[in-house]
């Protein structure tokens, strides 16, 4: 029955966490659960496997609106589908033209529409009406009714109870910059858009079992495969793993002897073991993608600073990525890779700012638009600028918004509104509230980036994935090959 589910990563909307969502649905008695932010992917794989803790089957999808008119919810019935839905999200973002009203034709989805952009027999198979529970009772006067076989449940659910329906219209506030009281109510979610229990759903459609059909069987058709595996990382460099690790030890060998000599037995030693451990562990990619993009900046006379961890690597040495000698140092290469280590390496590698551009201008010509873009980072409600936002929804005149600020402790008492802006804004503390770029981290992947994430075009020129350093590393679906940040 739950098709269409937000968390607050549809930004300045949603008020429920991702790990909240599939947590409150169990008390309801979901079995399912269809992620649909607004125009939005964030947090798919934080969801899937919140929802495999609760045991509760994931599905994710993508509520599409433009500005503020929902247009249509789409569905993926798979992998592809979901592939799909970020497509056409990236499409729109990349073109700058607006999302089309109509969905345009999909191979692995369903599409549920709310206001029909054309008539009902004329949905595709996998298109359908969608009938909130309040709107029941009015379906015998409906044309609608004569078309059971195109109508689900549409039970939005946005957030968790009332106190988070008033942050739901502050939060709109926020985004339409106006005072609480010009809301108008078609700007914001209806009051009831929260997790009605299962069985009172399927009270609320009994006289329409059709309807019930039809959306459980969306429920089963739909599945998710969205794993965390390295499998998704850029596997190879040359197009063969073999290639890969030939090619890595004769860069490697070639530079120890240009580094320390041709003699230099201990050197030559710990570049062989070092590369023995690379290969096991399947970096051989990742060294020759980072030693590319330093090699293309030496090429053009940038100058760069390898910094972390990678500095313990004599094969990062050799190849000319860090220009610390691990040996004279006595570092040791087990803190950069070893099996046991939980998080995935990386090259922190610094350009100058006015470089920097450039550099990645060419990783993106380098391995393709539809395998690389730069990591977001998320701004959140934070601080005093929470309180200054909560006080110009509410109307309050700057000086007495600056004295809350200022004095929080003394206006609690004294200030009518103090003690309302404290309390809502400890609610939204950490909310997300918009996407940025982070300050340099780079992806590639070995699938196109839509399998994971719908893309954002930034006003720099360069597409940004919808989550930040550590959703990539919960979801190694891109190798984080470099972070060129500005030295």
């Amino acid at each position: 029955m739950y098709l269409n589910c937000h968390t607050y990563y549809s930004l300045r909307y949603g008020t429920i966490p991702p790990e909240g969502l599939p947590a409150l649905a169990k008390v309801a008695g979901a079995k399912a659960l269809v992620l649909t932010d607004i125009n939005n992917t964030s947090c798919a794989f934080q969801f899937v496997t919140a929802c495999r803790q609760e045991d509760i089957k994931p599905i994710l999808g993508i509520e599409f609106r433009e500005g503020r008119e929902l247009l249509y919810v789409g569905i993926a019935r798979n992998d592809e589908g979901w592939r799909e839905l970020c497509s056409l999200l990236t499409e729109s973002s990349l073109s700058g033209e607006p999302l089309p009203r109509e969905a345009p034709e999909l191979q692995h989805c369903y599409i549920i529409y709310r206001k029909l952009p054309k008539g009902v027999e004329l949905l595709r198979p996998y298109e359908y009406a969608g009938v909130r529970p309040e709107e029941v009772n009015h379906l015998y006067s409906s044309y609608l009714r004569n078309y059971p076989d195109k109508l689900v449940a549409f039970c939005p659910v946005t957030f968790a109870d009332e106190d988070g329906f008033k942050t739901h219209k502050l939060l709109r506030c926020i985004d339409l910059n106006i005072v609480i009281s010009k809301l108008d109510p078609r700007d914001c979610a209806k009051s009831g858009e929260v997790f009605h229990s299962l069985s009172q759903l399927e009270d609320a459609f009994s006289r329409y079992p059709s309807i019930q059909r039809n959306t459980q069987a969306i429920l089963d058709d739909c599945h998710t495969e969205m794993e965390a595996s390295f499998l998704h990382n850029r596997r190879t460099f040359t197009g063969d793993e073999e290639d890969d690790f030939k090619l890595l030890t004769k860069l490697a060998v070639s530079g120890c002897g240009r580094r320390y000599g041709p003699r230099h037995k201990k050197a030559l030693d710990r570049t062989h073991r070092e590369l023995k451990v690379i290969r096991q562990m399947g970096f051989c990619a990742y060294f020759l993608i980072t030693w590319d993009i330093v090699r293309y900046a030496h090429s053009v006379g940038y100058f760069h600073v390898g910094r972390g961890s990678g500095a313990n690597s004599i094969v990062a040495y050799n190849l000319d990525i860090t220009d610390v000698d691990p040996l004279e140092l006595d570092l040791y290469f087990e803190r950069f890779i070893n099996p046991h280590r939980s998080s995935p390496p990386d090259f922190d590698i610094d350009f100058s700012w006015n470089e920097r551009d450039d550099v990645t201008d060419y990783i993106f010509k380098r391995y393709g638009k539809e395998h690389t873009a730069l990591l977001a980072t998320y701004n959140t409600f934070k601080g005093k600028s929470i309180i200054r936002e909560l006080g110009k929804v509410l109307g309050l005149p700057k000086a007495d918004i600056d004295t809350i600020v200022d004095e929080p402790l003394a206006t609690d008492k004294h200030h009518p509104f103090a003690r309302h802006i404290f309390r809502y804004g400890k609610m939204i503390e950490k909310f997300p509230n918009y996407l940025s770029i982070h300050a340099g981290g780079i992806l590639i992947s070995e699938r196109p980036l839509s399998y994971h994430t719908a893309l954002q075009l930034m006003p720099k020129g360069f597409p940004i994935v919808h989550f930040d350093m550590y959703g990539a590393e919960d979801l190694p679906g891109c190798c984080r090959s470099c972070k060129t940040k500005p030295g």
